[in-house]
């Protein structure tokens, strides 16, 4: 299984505002930071921001923050909401996609319960536990 760019941005948005003691931050700072596309990273942080993970401050001195404490916020939970699907496999999707082999078909199941074990493991990592910035060394931007 691979995650899609856009949880990796999210995750890292996430650990950048984690380690920034709730410091309202900016998109460009993280953009900046990780070489990542201003515009694509705004489309992150906005749908970060409708599932309640990260506050939005508008105006000239805005910017973003957590809206949660870090031990609250479960990775699980982020990748559920960032993921478009998990159909490791086209025939996860619901579809009959004409598979020959899908009346006895094993593999599906076992993908299906790989695919669960996944997302339990994340269900148990919040985000403080993955936050390794001591925090007198909190990042800043440059």
């Amino acid at each position: 299984m691979r995650l899609t760019d856009h949880t990796d941005y999210a995750l890292r948005v996430l650990m950048y505002l984690g380690d920034n003691g709730g410091r309202l931050a900016t998109t460009g700072e993280v953009a900046a930071l990780h070489g990542i596309s201003h515009h694509h990273l705004t489309k992150v942080v906005n749908q970060l921001g409708h599932a309640g993970f990260v506050e939005t401050v508008r105006g000239r001195s805005g910017g973003i923050r957590l809206a949660r404490p870090p031990g609250e916020i479960m990775l699980g939970d982020v990748v559920r909401h960032t993921e478009p699907d998990f159909h490791v496999v086209a025939c996860l999707d619901g579809r009959d996609h004409g598979c020959p082999l899908a009346p006895h078909c094993v593999l599906k199941g076992a993908l299906c319960r790989a695919t669960s074990c996944f997302l339990e493991a994340l269900d148990r990592v919040s985000l403080s536990s993955i936050l390794q910035t001591p925090d007198a060394a909190r990042l800043q931007p440059s």
